[in-house]
């Protein structure tokens, strides 16, 4: 079953059980797909769907900390519910170990020496973490990595 079918079957399904977090996370992801498959007139396949859903991730979690500081505990509870349902869809994130390991190995095979070359690092480490990694955190490893 594609990403595309598993919504669409996880939409109905909170429909049934009038799970409203559920649904409207779910309609939020369909709508992104829905608008790049229009602008871009594509198809995505499942990395695509994966990109977008990891893009209300990071906009869900963003948001987070000012609804933590204005003390919206009621928005808090649901934006928490939400995350988690979008982590649902990603795949398994890559640990802190398996990050250091594949940007090593980036950084040996570029041949990167400084911080100057944080971007060929980075363009050899993004493809391979795509979607298991935010680019947030990949770039922090980075960085300490390149200023040993």
């Amino acid at each position: 079953m594609s990403l595309k079918e598993q919504l669409f079957a996880d939409l109905k399904e909170a429909m049934k059980q009038k799970d409203n977090i559920l649904k409207d996370t779910v309609q939020m992801v369909r709508a992104g797909i829905l608008q790049i498959e229009k602008d871009n007139k594509i198809e995505l396949d499942d990395d695509g769907v994966i990109e977008v859903v990891a893009k209300e991730l990071k906009k869900c979690c963003d948001v987070l900390p000012d609804y933590k500081k204005s003390g919206r505990t009621d928005l808090i509870d649901e934006l928490t519910k939400r995350c988690e349902i979008l982590k649902s869809y990603l795949p398994e994130q890559l640990t802190e170990d398996e990050l250091k390991a594949v940007i090593a190995e980036a950084v040996i095979k570029t041949e990167a020496h400084s911080i100057k070359d944080m971007g060929k690092v980075m363009a050899a480490v993004l493809p391979k973490v795509k979607g298991r990694a935010d680019n947030k955190t990949v770039g922090d490893i980075v960085k300490k990595t390149l200023q040993k």
